[in-house]
């Protein structure tokens, strides 16, 4: 039976680094790809975790994008259930939604390379703990979350205040992309929507100054990476028996 549910938005923005660890740790993928079946059936209740990845759409999207109103409802039912959630850029600003919080735009779009300082609660936070007080991530959004109610502020970043929150004690929304490596950067780079954005974000920096700085930076944000999503997997725990070649199971 599948051990974690994903949440994809556009074949874009896959689970990255991410994948390759929760594979070494036994577990099967179900995944929910809302760019080839948008009105996908969300049950969460047969799995242990969840995952909901990054996309171009915002929160306020619901009406025109009803998906995004059932992952809601799923992500809101996980908690309910006190299971692992674990939210990456559009996937934290919809935890946040879950939670009551706004999600409205940035002061400024953040792309490219940008220091992460977690707060004093993210330096003792059991899954942040391996990023370094101060550390450069990588970034790509115009929209961000406030502070959900009763949520512990983890990260913050110069531009935008809010950058982590851990609800409870497992469920995480990341702002940052921790799972990106030099390929997928690439990828995001030529890819002509996303290209687009960077050239009308008017941010002072391109194509080429982010590439510049992935090849200074990617290492060691990926060994970090590795570390703080190894950390959030312990929470999900370790199959009952060990699958020798874990599968990906597509919907």
């Amino acid at each position: 039976m599948p051990r974690l549910l994903v949440f994809q938005h556009v074949a874009a923005e896959p689970l990255g680094t991410l994948d390759p660890l929760i594979r070494r740790r036994g577990h099967r993928i179900r995944f929910r790809n809302f760019e080839r079946h948008p009105d996908a059936h969300l049950n969460v209740d047969r799995y242990r975790g969840l995952v909901v990845l990054g996309g171009p759409m915002n929160v306020d999207e619901q009406p025109q994008r009803a998906h995004l109103r059932n992952e809601a409802r799923a992500i809101e039912a996980m908690l309910k259930q006190g299971k692992p959630v674990l939210g990456i850029c559009l996937g934290a600003q919809l935890l946040a939604h879950v939670l009551g919080a706004p999600v409205p735009r940035n002061r400024v779009p953040e792309i490219g390379w940008y220091p992460l300082h977690k707060t004093d609660a993210g330096n003792a936070d059991p899954v942040l703990a391996p990023l370094a007080a101060t550390t450069p991530v990588f970034q790509w959004h115009g929209c961000r979350f406030d502070m959900p109610q009763d949520a512990v502020h983890l990260a913050r970043s110069d531009d935008c205040e809010q950058q982590a929150f851990r609800y409870g004690e497992n469920a995480y929304g990341f702002q940052f992309h921790l799972e990106m490596d030099e390929r997928l950067i690439e990828r995001w780079l030529k890819n002509p929507a996303y290209r687009d954005e960077l050239e009308g974000a008017s941010l002072g920096h391109g194509a080429e100054a982010i590439r510049t700085q992935t090849r200074l930076h990617i290492a060691a944000m990926q060994a970090q990476a590795d570390a703080v999503f190894n950390n959030f997997l312990d929470l999900v725990g370790r199959p009952q028996r060990r699958h020798t070649l874990p599968s990906r199971e597509w919907v």
